[in-house]
């Protein structure tokens, strides 16, 4: 909304006096355990405090005599206000397109987007400024109940999800402009059924995944950035039946299945916080994984892996919490176990490689590895059983490896007790390799 810098100026402090009396609601509610305020009430509660805020920019322009402003260009600034603090400001028109899969911005001119095939596109600006873009930051902290909305150079990382489902992670000061990434998930009530239908994998594969969801076999997606590992992990809990009670633990909330209530009627949503200002009040994903183990789940889901979290993980699933999920960062399903050793070794128990492969062996079934062809489409290339361990070497099978595209193919055949195991759950065995 294009306004006189007179009214652009009042603009910028009604926002920041908006967002610090919400950001202050909303902590205090949370302390106070009272109920979070809804949609509809917050965006009233805004309008309050900027109605309060108008009359005092007037009384003040009254006691300094000082021209007042309009009803209308009051209502402008108003208006302004509303739509950067809740309508993302520029972000919107790029929030609302869903070919739209990332959105990087490398301070205020330097905004580029990533397609849904994969394709890259620079865009123009959506602030003036980088302050403006600092300024966008912390309103969408604000807007969405961050508690801790800081944002400058003492505290120069934000990350944070949308309600809309977006991750945001923005820096400031360790860059030398204020930078911003958003990445979306387009399929967030995706099934199994719609990634083959998509092309990631074709329905064998669909079928196999199937049963290891519902013979409760422990499951690990690995991949590279970018590669739909979340989607995967979306698809593959879709599986799960509805009555099951599941466990979310996320570093930063992107899972979503606590948004589908008739799908997964059941579901806690746990999100590590980081320290506040004072340095106080940090939770880890490893304490939150211990504390997922009192919370009687059926299943526990790990939204991705990122260090000694991987220890309480591996006690999780081999103590009774059988299809239980998690991603990981790596370059292949063989590669997964090196990553998971160097993880184990970063937790206090520093446990020996030999000894991490031996808890390993004992809790992960399946490592399931996704990457992007040159093209930019996503497929899933390999699933590996793991089978035993020998020394420092996690012995595995690769019942479906990389084809010509790199799709997967048959590979090694299962072994008889995990076929066995899967026909049970209702997998038909069809012309599997010998």
């Amino acid at each position: 909304m294009s306004l006189a810098p007179e009214l652009q100026e009042l603009r910028a402090r009604l926002r920041n006096e908006l967002t610090t009396q919400l950001s202050d609601r909303l902590r205090d509610d949370g302390r106070a355990q009272r109920p979070p305020l809804g949609a509809v009430q917050r965006r009233q509660f805004a309008g309050a405090i900027l109605r309060d805020a108008i009359d005092n920019d007037a009384r003040e322009r009254l006691n300094n005599r000082r021209r007042l402003l309009t009803e209308e260009d009051e209502d402008r600034v108003i208006m302004a206000v509303l739509a950067d603090v809740f309508g993302a400001a520029g972000l919107e028109p790029l929030l609302a397109d869903s070919c739209i899969e990332n959105i990087d911005i490398n301070g205020a001119d330097h905004v580029f987007v990533t397609h849904a095939d994969g394709s890259r596109e620079r865009l123009a600006p959506i602030v003036s400024s980088d302050d403006e873009l600092i300024q966008l930051v912390r309103d969408l902290a604000a807007r969405d109940g961050i508690e801790e909305r800081r944002f400058d150079t003492s505290s120069p990382l934000a990350n944070f999800t949308l309600s809309t489902g977006e991750r945001v992670a923005a820096t400031i000061a360790v860059t030398a402009r204020p930078c911003v990434s958003i990445r979306r998930h387009r399929l967030q009530f995706v099934t199994l059924a719609d990634l083959r239908a998509n092309g990631t994998f074709d329905e064998p594969v669909e079928e196999l995944l199937t049963a290891l969801v519902r013979a409760r076999r422990n499951i690990l997606i690995t991949g590279g950035v970018t590669t739909g590992k979340t989607t995967l992990l979306r698809a593959l809990a879709a599986a799960i039946p509805p009555q099951e009670r599941l466990i979310t633990i996320e570093d930063v909330l992107e899972l979503g299945l606590d948004h589908n209530r008739v799908r997964h009627p059941d579901v806690v949503a746990l999100q590590a916080r980081q320290p506040n200002i004072e340095g106080h009040g940090a939770v880890s994903m490893s304490e939150l994984v211990w504390q997922s183990l009192r919370m009687q789940p059926d299943r526990v889901i790990v939204g991705e892996i990122r260090g000694p979290e991987v220890i309480p993980l591996f006690n999780a699933m081999s103590m009774g919490n059988d299809g239980s999920m998690s991603t990981l960062h790596a370059s292949s399903s063989r590669g997964a176990f090196l990553k998971l050793a160097a993880y184990a070794v970063q937790g206090p128990e520093r446990l020996t490689v030999e000894a991490t492969n031996l808890l390993l062996a004992s809790a992960v079934h399946f490592v399931v590895h996704l990457d992007k062809r040159r093209d930019g489409g996503r497929v899933l290339t390999s699933i590996r059983e793991v089978v035993d361990v020998d020394g420092n070497q996690v012995v595995s099978n690769e019942i479906w490896r990389p084809g010509p595209d790199l799709r997967a193919i048959p590979g090694a055949p299962l072994r008889v007790e995990s076929l066995e195991r899967l026909s049970e759950a209702g997998y038909v065995h069809n012309g599997w390799p010998s």
